[in-house]
């Protein structure tokens, strides 16, 4: 056997083992490794470069040992959230006036329309020192409400309560943001977004990312529309009435957390590229996962597989209310779990 065919011959058998055992569910492979670990290729690609003349035993063992050694750190490796995901943000380039119309949170789109008599443009925002604190106010009454939330090159939090409607605390490095309220058939609309205007360059490496600290009132059934593309989110949703939840990210790590669903159940729908997604659901709460997920790796624990691509928990059927969650990604890393 010629040993120069070993290496090439060893890493397809080593992928094909692996895309076998995904399939059958043996295996629950981490794809967000790829994008933590990916130097392991070049360190593969150099030490079969260094003994690509060498014929001896030794030289063949040492390209086998990297190679299985990085497919297992690649395989097992499980790094939890002490990674950004991914290792790039977007940083944003624009100039700085000393005056504050850069930042001015009026409808200001240069489009020259004027806002329909339907529509109520509320929203504060105080800028200190590169952080900003954005402010929507709570109307008595409101009973419905809207979050549009959008952006990448940000780590997003949500977990406390606040007596506003909607506010957002933000540490920012680059890029500037907009926040706009408007009232649409009875729903109060918070659109709260990374202003795209400017033009973006990646920084590898960069761990100044923008932060947002975001706080929602407890009183309104509320409907989320997430936008997200480099960007880290940890929601925990569990003291807020959710209605619907509507996900869509690139490269990103998502972990939202839901409460019980409400009178008229629950609907959550993430579509994402390559990503890290857990989601928490409430362990009595009855629940449904629908899944399209290409080459995905999926991990649902406490649910019952149809064989349609549809997971249940125990009882879902004669539940009253419901959580419905519907997935579909690339090269994603899927986990639905119960507390």
């Amino acid at each position: 056997m010629r040993r120069e065919k070993i290496t090439p011959g060893v890493i397809l058998v080593l992928i094909g083992a692996v895309v076998l055992l995904r399939n059958f569910g043996y295996l629950h492979f981490h794809w967000s490794n790829i994008f933590h670990l990916w130097p392991i290729f070049l360190v593969i690609a150099g030490v079969n470069l260094i003994f690509a003349n060498n014929r001896t035993i030794w030289a063949t063992v040492v390209k086998l040992t990297v190679i299985i050694i990085g497919f297992g750190l690649l395989l097992f490796g499980d790094f939890g959230n002490r990674y950004r995901f991914p290792m790039f943000y977007f940083n944003g380039h624009h100039h700085k006036d000393s005056d504050d119309d850069d930042m001015d949170m009026s409808d200001d789109d240069n489009d020259n329309n004027d806002d329909s008599d339907s529509t109520m443009h509320l929203g504060n925002m105080v800028k200190v020192d590169g952080n900003s604190f954005y402010s929507t106010p709570f109307a008595t009454g409101t009973k419905l409400a809207r979050l549009n939330l959008s952006g990448g090159g940000t780590t997003y939090n949500l977990s406390d309560t606040t007596n506003q409607l909607f506010t957002a605390d933000v540490k920012e490095f680059s890029g500037r943001y907009t926040l706009k309220n408007r009232i649409e058939d009875s729903v109060s609309v918070v659109d709260f977004n990374m202003n795209n205007e400017h033009r973006r360059s990646f920084t590898w490496g960069d761990n100044k990312a923008n932060t947002a600290t975001l706080k929602l009132n407890t009183l309104p059934l509320w409907d989320v529309n997430i936008k997200a593309g480099a960007t880290s989110l940890d929601f925990d949703l569990a003291k807020f009435k959710v209605r619907s939840l509507v996900l869509s990210g690139g490269a990103a790590s998502f972990s939202i957390k839901l409460g019980q669903p409400v009178a008229d159940n629950t609907k959550v729908t993430i579509s994402s590229g390559v990503s890290d997604i857990t989601v928490s659901v409430p362990k009595d709460a009855a629940c449904m996962i629908t899944s399209s997920t290409g080459l995905s790796s999926n991990n649902f624990d406490g649910f019952n597989s149809d064989g349609n691509n549809e997971y249940k928990t125990p009882g879902f059927d004669a539940a009253k209310n419901k959580i419905y969650i519907t997935i579909s990604g690339g090269l994603s890393d899927f986990k639905v779990r119960r507390y």
